[in-house]
């Protein structure tokens, strides 16, 4: 036990050291690293999930896609497991955006079942952050089409672990309403209202 608690804060350490430079896009720009330490938060303390591989694959799980990390070098350092969880959930960066949301959708139910850990874990704190303190430069309409794309990735991994699920769930309910955005549409135009 002693060794993977060890594991686990080396994985942290590792993981504040590679996103020391960078930023999430809300208004404070906090730490890039508060983010893969809220879903260590969520699996352990929400979802119950003590299994230290996953815990250090949510630490890591943007380390190969947001830095200079290479596999060879996590599997070195963590294990091939470890390794292997990551790159599962890691996008193509050389792919377009549209392509790699469609990609995140069709190999959801593919996934392993400690990646899917982890791609519940992220879904649900990057939904918590966007319902709570949205990126500055993203409008209603990208904040609705972010909760109903992260839907869409969920619901390919229904049936993995429903308490995660639920909580995902809930922070769905929080999704922004049409109204706010389309309130700048023009109304079409109506004739008068006729009585019957």
């Amino acid at each position: 036990m002693q060794f993977r608690h060890t594991q686990l804060l080396k994985a942290i350490a590792f993981a504040a050291e590679k996103h020391r430079h960078q930023r999430r896009k809300d208004p404070e720009a906090s730490p890039y690293i508060n983010h893969p330490i809220d879903l260590a938060n969520v699996l352990v303390h929400e979802g119950r999930v003590h299994d230290t591989t996953v815990l250090m694959a949510a630490i890591l799980h943007d380390t190969l896609e947001d830095t200079q990390t290479t596999p060879e070098e996590l599997a070195a350092l963590f294990g091939g497991e470890v390794c292997n969880i990551v790159m599962e959930v890691t996008d193509n960066k050389k792919l377009k955006k549209r392509k790699r949301k469609e990609l995140q959708v069709k190999h959801g139910p593919h996934l392993t079942r400690k990646a899917r850990l982890v791609k519940l874990a992220d879904k649900i704190c990057n939904l918590r952050d966007v319902a709570s303190n949205p990126p500055t430069r993203w409008p209603i309409k990208r904040q609705i089409e972010y909760f109903d794309w992260a839907k869409s990735v969920i619901d390919s991994l229904r049936g993995t672990h429903p308490r995660l699920e639920a909580l995902f769930d809930a922070v769905y309910e929080q999704r922004p309403h049409a109204e706010r955005w389309t309130r700048h549409v023009k109304p079409e135009v109506r004739g008068p209202h006729r009585r019957h």
